[in-house]
């Protein structure tokens, strides 16, 4: 076997066995936080960058669509979306407000939104991270294990203690399951 996937499987396990460790408590929080907002209304909003934005797409879609059986819809919107309002927002506005434009027109108090950031340092994520606690929004992050600027921004960490963006973003999409399933489960 190629020595370099070795590697990975061993950091993949390695950092799988600390996010269970460590991150499992955070995210029964945003589980909560989730459960309560959608069912007294609210929506969830992601929103990412590059592989990030994939996976606020992918939640998104697994809350509004279904993540393993069939239910009622679930408010989840992903802010990564829209291409008319991305270019519009970053040529008229610049890119750092892509998010927080759109986050100021359909976010509401009661609502919940969800950074995803490997570094936690994008001025745009933190940029809506500012404009969601404005607007009287509970703010969460899915980050590294430094948490970068978002540390201290947000209501709720989940750091994936990890410097590998690859491995990062594995445990994003297992955490980001985690919180589907479980909102699914309890709002059945």
């Amino acid at each position: 076997m190629n020595p370099a996937f070795d590697f990975a499987f061993e950091e993949h396990t390695a950092v799988l066995s600390q996010v269970r460790q460590n991150c499992l408590q955070p995210l029964e929080r945003l589980i909560e936080e989730a459960t309560a907002r959608l069912s007294n209304g609210g929506k969830i909003l992601f929103f990412g960058n590059g592989g990030s934005a994939a996976d606020a797409q992918h939640f998104a879609a697994e809350l509004t669509i279904r993540f393993a059986k069939n239910r009622r819809a679930l408010a989840g919107l992903a802010l990564t979306t829209d291409t008319s309002a991305l270019t519009a927002c970053g040529n008229d506005f610049g890119f750092e407000r892509v998010f927080s434009r759109q986050i100021e027109a359909l976010g509401r108090a009661g609502d919940l939104a969800i950074a995803l950031s490997t570094s936690g340092n994008s001025p745009n994520i933190l940029a809506a991270v500012r404009q969601a606690k404005a607007s009287g929004i509970f703010t969460a992050a899915f980050t590294g294990e430094a948490g970068g600027n978002i540390r201290d921004a947000v209501d709720l960490l989940i750091a994936v203690p990890s410097k590998t963006t690859a491995r990062i973003q594995e445990m994003h999409s297992l955490l980001g399951h985690l919180l589907c399933q479980e909102i699914e489960a309890r709002l059945a």
